[in-house]
């Protein structure tokens, strides 16, 4: 409560033109009073503050549209120099909060407050602010490293902290994700340039795997026959290196063949998806049977 009271009384006393409000309670407590003097100081005074408040609003109003306006064109000067998207949002986010800060100064000092006695008042909070925001300072200079490393920009399919997605943008304090369920997921920054992180879509192409079970004493040369007539005949699975069909494992009830391809990036789930429901109609043409789990009980007489 006394740090409070100081804190009003170096705010009160900043405040520039107006009258002390103890004086005035003082003479009133004296009996030292002259009513059209006591009327007269506080039209003054509600003159006066009526004015630095609708000084302040206004510059409020003005700081607001020309914050608009500076992070408006500082996005067109980014597109025009065609810098990585990336580096855009992260540029943006930390131009945009430092503009916010200095219209809050702006709008202290239109209200009057010496902002010499204002900006004692916040140092005298510095370390209790520090150490509360010492998780964001990391996050920034995490940020910052992720930045000039990039293991991953906007666009890039990530997987990290236990969860994967999109990246949306990378901002001075996160990295927002989108996953596939349309979740918006908000990373420290600081976490993300520490930890251990998986990048789907960094390389043109990725492979594509998938393991299918046949029964036990089909042909297995027709099974691997099939699905490579099924996988040759789809443009999008690039030939070099080309795809590939191995006998993987003798399992407990199938026997199961694994096939590996190379596609582009963007083509990676319509081959995965489309060709195990191709495999699966084919193989029921060509009377190959699926596996199911079997078991084989032998009654003692």
């Amino acid at each position: 409560m006394f740090q409070l009271l100081q804190t009003a009384e170096v705010i009160t006393d900043s405040i520039t033109g107006l009258p002390k409000v103890d004086q005035v309670a003082q003479n009133l407590a004296e009996g030292n009073v002259h009513w059209d003097q006591v009327i007269s100081q506080l039209i003054n005074w509600s003159l006066e503050a009526g004015r630095h408040i609708l000084l302040a609003i206004v510059v409020y109003l003005i700081g607001h549209y020309l914050i608009k306006l500076l992070n408006y064109l500082l996005a067109r000067f980014l597109e025009r120099r065609q810098v990585e998207v990336s580096v855009q949002t992260f540029v943006k986010s930390f131009v945009g909060i430092l503009l916010q800060i200095l219209l809050v100064i702006t709008v202290v000092s239109a209200l009057g407050v010496n902002t010499t006695s204002f900006a004692a008042l916040l140092a005298s909070f510095g370390v209790a602010i520090g150490m509360a925001l010492s998780g964001n300072l990391q996050n920034f200079a995490g940020g910052i490293v992720i930045l000039f490393l990039k293991p991953y920009k906007v666009g890039d399919w990530v997987e990290a902290q236990g969860t994967a997605g999109t990246v949306q943008s990378i901002q001075i304090f996160h990295t927002i994700l989108l996953a596939l369920d349309g979740k918006l997921i908000y990373v420290p920054n600081g976490a993300m340039s520490s930890g251990t992180i998986t990048n789907y879509t960094s390389n043109p192409t990725r492979m594509a795997e998938w393991t299918i079970g046949v029964e036990y004493g089909e042909d297995v040369d027709k099974a691997r026959k099939v699905v490579l007539d099924i996988i040759k005949s789809d443009s999008r699975i690039k030939t070099d290196p080309a795809p590939i069909v191995w006998l993987k494992e003798l399992n407990n009830s199938s026997v199961d063949l694994v096939i590996r391809c190379w596609v582009d990036n963007e083509n990676y789930w319509g081959v995965l998806f489309e060709n195990r429901e191709k495999i699966y109609n084919r193989f029921n043409e060509e009377g190959i049977g699926f596996p199911f789990p079997q078991v084989t009980i032998h009654q003692g007489k």
